[in-house]
């Protein structure tokens, strides 16, 4: 699953579906949650279900669904409406216990008996970074982790641009979602006239593991993707070391050495997960 970028579209403005469907961002999020106010939930929730039902197809492009939180009287409608073969992830807010999760899946259980599509959790309560590797093994269909900035730090009065408290929210979500063996995903920068501010939070969150980062405006889209997309440097270096390690193997050996450092099975494993974005990424670009 490449996510390296996600743009976020509002549910209640339908003339802006196309245009996101076409942008150059790996993932469409459509929002029925925190972008449509209360009073438009029912035509925000008909208009992402008939684009997803009749739009043309998006090859390459993961469609998400931010729904309505469980337990609120939006919940299960939007489940139902949404869930069909377009959809590949739905993202799903304010959880803080690994009961709601469970209650997700077993609904999607029976909208989706196939298994297909996979739940985007958000962590953005106190609660739920503390729970944060609850959540990431609660249920199979947890496909990743993604922090959520505003709902998490303004409550708590946390500075939003504190490099510190950023860096040990992301080390927490990140290794809770190692845990399971899953991707994290860095929250939404709402600065949109801050084109180098969104980049040094990409920089900052693939230095620290993340997989992508979402996007609030199309200008966003270009960075994201570029900066979690390994460079030509690296794919070579991830490449020497896959060479190595099957010499190695041959040779009965267990560590080695590519340009000078020491090398096991952490690092061959880091190697082919790199070279693995790099083809998806050659993948798509050839769809």
């Amino acid at each position: 699953m490449m996510m390296r970028s996600k743009l976020f579209v509002p549910g209640s403005r339908p003339e802006l579906f196309a245009k996101a469907s076409q942008s150059a961002a790996d993932a469409i999020s459509f929002d029925l949650e925190d972008a449509v106010a209360p009073s438009r939930k029912d035509e925000a929730r008909t208009a992402v279900a008939a684009f997803l039902r009749d739009a043309p197809a998006m090859p390459g492009k993961l469609v998400v669904v931010r729904v309505n939180a469980v337990g609120t009287a939006w919940f299960r409608d939007d489940m139902a409406a949404v869930t069909g073969e377009r959809l590949d992830l739905v993202n799903l807010p304010m959880v803080e216990d690994p009961a709601g999760v469970v209650e997700a899946a077993a609904l999607l259980d029976r909208l989706d008996p196939g298994g297909r599509i996979r739940l985007l959790i958000n962590i953005e309560t106190p609660k739920a970074v503390r729970r944060a590797a609850e959540l990431a093994t609660a249920h199979p269909r947890v496909a990743g982790l993604q922090l959520g900035y505003a709902d998490l730090l303004e409550p708590s009065g946390i500075d939003r641009h504190d490099a510190a408290a950023l860096a040990f929210l992301r080390i927490a979500v990140r290794l809770a979602a190692a845990e399971a063996g899953i991707p994290a995903y860095d929250g939404a920068y709402a600065v949109v006239k801050d084109p180098d501010g969104y980049r040094a939070e990409c920089v900052a969150a693939r230095q620290h593991g993340f997989a992508g980062k979402s996007c609030i405006h199309p200008t966003q889209i270009a960075l994201a993707n570029q900066v979690f997309m390994p460079s030509p440097s690296e794919i070579e270096r991830a490449r020497r070391i896959v060479a190595a390690a099957t010499e190695a193997r041959a040779k009965g050996v267990g560590a080695y050495l590519v340009d000078g450092q020491m090398i096991d099975a952490p690092f061959l494993a880091s190697a082919e997960a790199t070279i693995a974005l790099a083809e998806a990424h050659a993948s798509r670009s050839d769809a």
